[in-house]
C-alpha cells in the first residue's frame, strides 16, 4: 500500500507539473485578439480551473494543490486498505462453526487464516490459543483488535492535517492580497476600485482554493471514519460470537442448535 500510495502522489504531481507548464506557456497576446471569436463559445472547464488557479498566484495556489494530491493519494490507499479488511461476516462466522463442529480448532484456524479481512485475522489469534483456556483467548482477541483498530487508522491524522492546513494556506493568500491592496491604495492616495481589484482577486481565489480542498478531503475523511466504525462494530460483535462458539467447543455442545447433526465429542484434539 506505501508503493500505491507513492505512485498516486507521482502521477498527481505529473499532471499538476504538466497542467502548469502548458497553461504558463500559453501567449497572452493572442487572448485578446480572439476574445470577440471566443466570445460566443465558453471555456471547458478545466480549461477555466488552470485558468483561475494562474490567476491565484503561484506562492499559494501550489502549495493548496499538493495538499489536495497528498490527501487524495493518502484516502485512496485507505479506501482501498479498508475495503480489503471487511470481512462478509455472514459467511465467514458459520463456515467457523461448521469447521469446528467438523474438524476441530485447526480447521476453523485454516478456513480464518485463507479468508483475508481484520474480523478473520482476530479469529485466527483466538483459535491459535484455543487450547490455553477461554480466558486467555478472550484477553488475545482483545488485544489484537486494539492492533488492529490502529492499523485501520494509520493514515487518518494526515488527511485531517491536510484538511486543516489547506483553508489556512488559502486565508492566508487573502490576508496576502489584502495588505498588497492596501499598499496599492495607500501609494494612490485615493481609492480606485481598478488599483485593488487584481489583489482582491487573488485574495477571493486562494481563499475558495483552500475551501474547496478542505471540502473534498473532508467527504473522504468521513467515508474513511464510517468504515472504520464499521469494521471495528463487526470486530467486536464477531469476537463475542467467537467466545461463545468456543465455549460450546470445548463444553461438547457446540452441536446442540442442529438436531439432524450428531454430537461429536472433539474436547479431546
Amino acid at each position: 500500500m506505501k508503493k500505491l500510495l507513492a505512485l498516486i502522489a507521482l502521477v498527481g504531481c505529473f499532471l499538476f507539473a504538466n497542467t502548469y507548464y502548458a497553461v504558463a506557456q500559453q501567449d497572452p497576446e493572442p487572448q485578446e485578439e480572439v476574445t470577440e471569436t471566443d466570445a460566443e463559445s465558453e471555456p471547458s472547464f478545466h480549461q477555466a480551473v488552470k485558468e483561475k488557479f494562474i490567476e491565484g498566484g503561484v506562492e499559494f495556489m501550489t502549495p493548496i494543490l499538493i495538499f489536495l494530491i497528498i490527501g487524495l493519494a493518502i484516502s485512496i490507499e485507505r479506501i482501498i486498505t479498508l475495503n480489503l479488511e471487511t470481512t462478509n461476516t455472514k459467511k465467514f462466522v458459520p463456515e467457523i462453526e461448521e469447521a469446528l463442529k467438523s474438524g476441530g480448532a485447526d480447521a476453523a484456524k485454516d478456513v480464518a487464516v485463507n479468508t483475508r479481512g481484520a474480523v478473520a485475522s482476530i479469529y485466527v489469534q483466538g483459535l491459535m490459543r484455543v487450547d490455553e483456556g477461554l480466558d486467555v483467548v478472550e484477553k488475545s482477541v482483545a488485544s489484537y483488535g486494539g492492533v488492529v483498530m490502529g492499523k485501520l487508522e494509520r493514515g487518518m491524522i494526515w488527511i485531517s492535517l491536510m484538511i486543516a492546513i489547506a483553508p489556512m494556506v488559502g486565508f492566508m493568500g487573502t490576508v496576502y492580497g489584502m495588505i498588497l491592496a492596501f499598499d496599492k491604495i495607500q501609494a494612490a492616495g485615493n481609492l480606485d476600485a481598478s488599483l485593488i481589484a487584481g489583489e482582491i482577486k487573488v485574495a477571493l481565489l486562494t481563499t475558495i482554493g483552500g475551501l474547496i480542498v478542505g471540502v473534498i478531503l473532508q467527504v473522504f475523511y468521513n467515508y474513511c471514519v464510517s468504515k472504520i466504525d464499521n469494521l471495528v462494530n463487526q470486530m467486536e460483535d464477531s469476537s463475542i460470537t467467537l467466545i461463545d462458539m468456543l465455549f460450546k467447543y470445548k463444553h461438547g455442545i457446540l452441536n446442540t442448535s442442529t438436531t439432524a447433526t450428531p454430537t461429536i465429542d472433539v474436547d479431546k484434539s
